[in-house]
């Protein structure tokens, strides 16, 4: 436990939860998709969609979006920067299964018309969980960079990437495996020490069996 887990984050308020979790939540979506959403949803659910709007989880969620940190002074401005910056945002509410009350499903349309989708929870103190991508069940708190890959499940896959990842120095801090069936698909999220080659990236994509890859780049462009 470090002093920041006593005292709670740098932010703009007034909740570590439903604001600074908020925006972080908002900024990991930007950081997955890989560029600034088009339009996003922003599904509200349990304690974020009773109380959000007080607490300004709506735009904290849009200012993560524009790839501002939870202490942002611009933050309360977010859906009018949203707007200038031609991103159109539509806010609702869901109900989730099994996740945090703190949660958000966030649906974000990158320029090119590729969809991400995200479901989060804000856990207290600005740390934050994302649950999902895509609809798979994924589980990291996004202050790693991450591999989030969807694969076939066949033997030999868990070998080829951690070799990949080992040729191109990379060392794996914690790794997660979950699959649908046996022989069906599976998915494999990797947290790294260090941010990850983008020929290392490349590579994995390319590698027969992997159906969909995903990186969390905590080090590029904005």
């Amino acid at each position: 436990m470090t002093i920041f887990d006593i005292m709670g984050p740098v932010m703009v308020g007034p909740s570590s939860s439903h604001t600074a979790g908020a925006a972080r939540i908002g900024r990991i979506t930007r950081r997955l998709l890989g560029v600034q959403p088009a339009a996003a949803d922003l599904l509200l659910h349990g304690s974020f969609a009773a109380t959000g709007a007080g607490h300004g989880t709506d735009r904290a969620l849009a200012a993560g979006l524009l790839g501002m940190e939870p202490d942002d002074p611009r933050l309360p401005q977010s859906f009018e920067l949203a707007r200038e910056a031609g991103m159109d945002l539509t806010l609702g509410k869901t109900t989730l299964k099994g996740v945090h009350p703190n949660s958000v499903l966030v649906r974000a349309t990158a320029p090119d018309g590729h969809v991400l989708e995200v479901v989060a929870s804000s856990l207290g103190g600005g740390r934050v969980k994302v649950c999902s991508i895509d609809g798979l069940e994924a589980s990291f708190s996004g202050e790693l960079p991450t591999l989030i890959i969807r694969n076939r499940d066949k033997p030999g896959m868990v070998a080829e990437v951690t070799s990949a990842l080992s040729r191109h120095a990379v060392n794996i801090a914690a790794m997660q495996l979950y699959r649908d069936m046996r022989g069906g698909l599976a998915v494999m999220v990797l947290e790294s020490d260090q941010s990850i080659p983008a020929a290392a990236v490349a590579e994995l994509r390319a590698c027969p069996g992997v159906v969909r890859l995903v990186y969390l780049d905590l080090e590029g462009a904005e």
